[in-house]
């Protein structure tokens, strides 16, 4: 297959596609509503996905930078960060009139905005593209939805993962070809909408070093139906193995990260959602272990394997592909 390059007529590209775009990773001290950006990076790309420039900021979260072991961003290196108010006008200059890319652009763009809402400021972004979405939508034979896949499939090179301007250059690298594969087959790129947050209530109570709040009150949704999951059931999870696409996971109670959220990252990992324990059930993930629920009773009467929700996160992190 040979992909459009730079030297192909206008008249060849697809004239519906944006005129500029602006590939974002952020670091944050977790995935909950109420967690903050520690750092920011932002590739301007052209119209054909050519890089600009770049651009880079620690930010100071003013509070407990969280998961140290994956950004490596520590509360001595954030002290003297600028808040993300001091940045704003420099971030939105990035992403003025672009559309904004990212691995799993939904997350991106939740704290994007949050971010803004809370310094009283609107992100100037009107359309976002998930590159996960735009892989699946070009079929490209990948293990999993992970940045690293993506990269190895067009053969660019990790220095530095889960740093947010290096995660943001291979995100650069990979999304060129990706978006003129797209265009030589004239495939519609997976746009949505970007609405910003127009108010924000901080939490009232500040949280603890090391905890990320819970949702409680006013955070109940109606189920959603999920798609079957592809895969077979492999079984149950062994601990100090990966989990492996198929794997049936349920939750119990209280999560720090947005139940349906983390449920999402299941689902896109490969995993089967259950809403139930039975004997079927690979994983079980609770931060109480020792709460009377019925799945946590029914998980140590089937013997199945329970996690907290730190190590789940971890774990989905590095999904193992099915079997066959």
């Amino acid at each position: 297959m040979t992909m459009l390059d730079d030297r192909t007529t206008a008249a060849m590209w697809p004239t519906a596609y944006p005129q500029g775009y602006a590939v974002v990773d952020v670091e944050t001290t977790g995935l909950a509503r109420d967690d903050r950006i520690v750092s920011a990076a932002v590739y301007r790309l052209d119209a054909r996905g050519n890089v600009e420039d770049h651009w880079y900021s620690l930010v100071n979260p003013e509070r407990d930078p969280g998961p140290v072991w994956i950004h490596g961003l520590t509360t001595d290196v954030l002290e003297g960060a600028p808040l993300f108010p001091e940045i704003a006008a420099e971030f939105s200059a990035r992403l003025d009139g672009r559309v904004l890319v990212a691995h799993n652009a939904m997350f991106d763009w939740s704290m994007i905005a949050r971010e803004y809402a809370r310094a009283e400021r609107t992100a100037p972004v009107r359309q976002r593209l998930c590159t996960i979405a735009l892989s699946k939508e070009l079929s490209l034979p990948l293990p999993n939805h992970k940045l690293e896949s993506l990269a190895a499939h067009y053969g660019v090179v990790q220095q530095r993962a889960h740093n947010a301007l290096d995660d943001a250059r291979v995100l650069a690298e990979a999304f060129r070809p990706s978006l003129h594969t797209a265009a030589e087959r004239g495939v519609r790129l997976p746009l949505l909408e970007c609405r910003p947050l127009t108010e924000w209530a901080a939490s009232p109570v500040a949280p603890r070093i090391g905890h990320q709040a819970s949702y409680h009150a006013n955070s109940w949704r109606p189920s959603r139906k999920r798609p079957a999951c592809p895969y077979p059931n492999p079984g149950r999870y062994e601990a100090d193995k990966p989990l492996k696409q198929g794997m049936r996971v349920a939750f119990s109670g209280d999560t720090s990260i947005d139940r349906e959220l983390l449920e999402d990252r299941a689902t896109d990992a490969g995993l089967h959602v259950a809403s139930s324990v039975s004997r079927l059930t690979s994983l079980l993930v609770t931060n109480d272990p020792d709460a009377a629920t019925s799945k946590t009773v029914k998980a140590k009467s089937f013997g199945t394997p329970i996690v907290d929700e730190a190590a789940f996160t971890q774990l989905l992190r590095d999904v193992d592909a099915a079997d066959g």
